[in-house]
């Protein structure tokens, strides 16, 4: 049982990572691409935008000191 304890925590650290905020929005941009694939509309442009956003807004938290690891 210790080693899929192990795992999950493995896991956990390897997606959540220092930063949850860019997980959340790495899995809410990959949602919405979906989406607007689903309804066969441009997503290509979807993806760089949110990436830009998403970093954008971790560099400003991470700036302003509103990170846990600051």
């Amino acid at each position: 049982m210790k080693y899929l304890v192990a795992f999950g925590k493995f896991w956990y650290d390897v997606i959540i990572g220092d930063d949850w905020v860019i997980a959340v929005g790495v899995v809410l941009s990959l949602a919405a691409a979906a989406g607007l694939a689903h309804y066969r509309l441009v997503a290509s442009l979807w993806l760089p935008l949110s990436a830009v956003s998403v970093l954008t807004l971790s560099l400003w938290r991470a700036v302003r000191g509103s990170s846990p690891h600051t």
